[in-house]
């Protein structure tokens, strides 16, 4: 990876360190807030590669609320688990009130 790419997964990680629990946020809102809005797939990718960095990645899913991310997860439905456990209700990998729920770094930083 370049020192770009990396400085920019660091970026995605501190914004997404900021989701509270029991709100989501989606990739693209992500790229949006950073300056970069047609990167929704790079911070996907950044996603991917957080798991050892203490990063609350099952709090970012599609722009529709869908847990499109979670193969990326130990266990089948671990991404869902994480989720119910705050409060988060998640039927057939959609999660519910997603619009009341959605924490949009653009207005909450």
């Amino acid at each position: 990876m370049t020192p770009e790419t990396l400085s920019f997964y660091e970026k995605v990680y501190e914004v997404a360190r900021r989701i509270p629990s029991g709100r989501v946020t989606s990739y693209g809102a992500i790229a949006k807030y950073l300056g970069a809005a047609k990167s929704a797939r790079i911070v996907g990718y950044a996603m991917n590669n957080s798991h050892s960095k203490d990063v609350p990645a099952h709090r970012v899913v599609n722009r529709k609320g869908l847990l499109t991310g979670k193969h990326h997860f130990e266990g089948t439905n671990l991404m869902q688990q994480l989720l119910e456990n705050e409060g988060v209700e998640v039927i057939e990998n959609q999660i519910q009130n997603f619009e009341s729920l959605f924490w949009d770094p653009a207005k909450e930083l």
